[in-house]
């Protein structure tokens, strides 16, 4: 019997030691983990659903990766790494497939210019059957996008009519005004009287803000990029060549008078925000 009580008091012991050791590595692991400053479940009322309005409602991710559709990401070999990030976002209908080692394959969401909607409906099957996974989220005028007289609007909601499991959201136009003032803010200018038109990672990044801890930005260059590279000749888009290249195309737009995309502009507030939220840029590193 003595024997017998002297191996339970053994168990009891290691079986306390055990759990001393577990406490302290998962207490060790929660103080390394960097803190959340998002709520467990987010409603995003600037995002309205197709086709009941609803907002939009998930958990926030983690760490997200905001993907460019730029000219850099080819030969990046990016793509295993941005496989990693919890959501991925992606711009407009740039494609993964045949580009999959630069830029991945996962498509949590896809911001879509009202302009680059044509596109997206062109290939529906691929879009709203093959990727029923990401959330679409798509950005426009009231004119474009207006629940009753929107051509774009309208386009969209004949598309979830056929695919009812695609999830595709609007900004509404309280959240495009939000949008105009936050550039607004940050530039001391007023985006239509300058004649500027806010570009598709304008929106992007505004989202990934409101959605994620940590942003890792893949492939966007820096304002002072194009300055420091005269002669670069990356193309304006990976799945583009031969045409425009992105420098020119910024150059263009920065100088151009009206109806145009501030894209240097853009970059400079991105900077600023890096400063203030956990934004990482690679490939060009914003750092160096």
């Amino acid at each position: 019997m003595k024997i017998i009580a002297r191996v339970c008091v053994g168990c009891l012991l290691l079986g306390a030691v055990l759990w001393l050791c577990w406490v302290s590595t998962n207490t060790r692991e929660q103080e390394d983990r960097p803190p959340s400053f998002l709520p467990h479940i987010l409603q995003l009322s600037g995002y309205s659903r197709l086709p009941d309005g609803g907002s939009l409602v998930r958990a926030p991710c983690g760490t997200c990766a905001v993907v460019s559709s730029s000219g850099q990401m080819l030969g990046s070999g990016l793509g295993p790494q941005i496989e990693q990030a919890e959501c991925v976002m992606r711009m407009n209908t740039a494609p993964t497939v045949r580009y999959e080692p630069d830029v991945g394959t996962r498509s949590t969401f896809r911001v879509v210019s009202h302009t680059s909607v044509p596109l997206l409906l062109r290939n529906q099957t691929y879009f709203f059957q093959q990727s029923q996974d990401t959330i679409y989220v798509i950005w426009g005028p009231s004119r474009q996008m207006d629940t009753d007289k929107g051509i774009t609007y309208r386009a969209l909601m004949l598309a979830k009519g056929k695919y009812p499991e695609a999830q595709i959201y609007t900004l509404t136009q309280d959240m495009m005004a939000h949008c105009d003032q936050i550039f607004q803010n940050e530039t001391g200018k007023n985006r239509a009287m300058s004649g500027s038109f806010l570009s598709t990672g304008w929106f992007t990044m505004i989202l990934a803000m409101e959605l994620c801890e940590e942003i890792s930005v893949y492939g966007m260059v820096s304002e002072n990029y194009c300055r420091d590279h005269m002669q670069s000749s990356v193309p304006y888009h990976y799945y583009e060549k031969g045409r425009l290249d992105e420098c020119s195309m910024y150059i263009m737009h920065e100088r151009a008078p009206r109806g145009a995309h501030r894209f240097i502009t853009e970059k400079a507030v991105f900077s600023r925000w890096a400063k203030r939220k956990r934004i990482h840029f690679n490939h060009p590193s914003w750092g160096s």
